[in-house]
């Protein structure tokens, strides 16, 4: 397998995507945190359809942890990763140090209001600053032309939409389907963490969207129909649920108690174990 060329400083980053840009090429950035699987390659696929060159970068973000996460236990294997990626078509991984992305002095923080606040944001207060700070500074390091984002985490695919809107990037942000196990289960490397009982049980999660999804659709009220599928998780065999809410699909606006007449999404995250399952579907 071919060694994925890799860069640590910004300015080697700069320099190949500019030599790059001299040749007419467009540019696809697809920001990952490492432990990679099917679903991040597909978001390279993405990127190789949308331009000539795809950028990658790999850094675990220590800003988007809040004190009681684990940052130090996240997994890291950057061989593994670098791999799976020049296979997919990648042409340039970008793995800066800590020091690289947050030098001494480093002041400076981004927050998006509204999209940012309830499910994740209630559940994480620390995540979405830290995300949104890191994104930001991808996109002016990289200045690629597309970025690809999975929308399995979709309540952060419309925080950077709105920071890249309201900051006036160059960028087109597009946002990756959700890729799924054959019984339905989102892929996600916290997948790892779950027993062989436990991920029997896991796929109930998207079932029971998919049942509030179809009822919404019919008419019926968002709030019988949430706590349908609350209900139905529980009956399952999931621990708790954190959170399952019908919102607007674009602004992230809560919706109801009455039926919809607009777009709309279904956000949840339920805990099996000690493993936090996200997931969501289109109404």
């Amino acid at each position: 397998m071919t060694d994925l060329p890799t860069v640590r400083t910004k300015a080697d980053l700069r320099a190949r995507v500019a030599a790059w840009r001299a040749a007419g090429e467009r540019v696809a950035l697809v920001p990952t945190m490492g432990a990679l699987h099917e679903g991040h390659l597909s978001l390279v696929g993405i990127g190789r359809q949308r331009a000539d060159r795809v950028v990658a970068t790999l850094f675990v973000n220590p800003t988007q942890f809040s004190p009681a996460e684990d940052f130090e236990a996240y997994p890291r294997d950057e061989g593994r990763d670098a791999g799976l990626l020049a296979a997919a078509g990648c042409d340039l991984l970008y793995a800066p140090s800590a020091e690289e992305m947050y030098p001494p002095g480093f002041a400076t923080s981004v927050a998006v209001a509204h999209v940012s606040e309830g499910m994740e944001g209630a559940a994480r207060p620390h995540h979405f600053g830290g995300v949104a700070t890191v994104v930001t500074k991808l996109l002016t390091q990289a200045a690629p032309d597309v970025a690809v984002f999975g929308e399995k985490d979709y309540q952060q695919l419309q925080v950077i939409r709105r920071l890249a809107r309201d900051l006036d990037l160059p960028v087109e942000i597009v946002g990756g389907p959700t890729v799924r196990a054959e019984d339905g289960l989102a892929l996600s490397s916290r997948n790892a963490y779950l027993t062989p009982e436990q991920r029997a049980i896991a796929p109930a999660l998207n079932r029971a969207l998919r049942a509030c999804a179809q009822a919404v659709a019919r008419g019926s009220a968002v709030d019988v129909a949430e706590a349908a599928a609350i209900d139905s998780v529980l009956e399952a065999g999931f621990d708790s649920v954190d959170y399952l809410e019908v919102r607007s699909a674009e602004y992230l606006e809560r919706l109801g108690p009455g039926p919809i007449d607009s777009p709309a999404r279904i956000l949840t995250a339920a805990r099996l174990g000690r493993t936090r399952l996200l997931d969501n579907v289109a109404i």
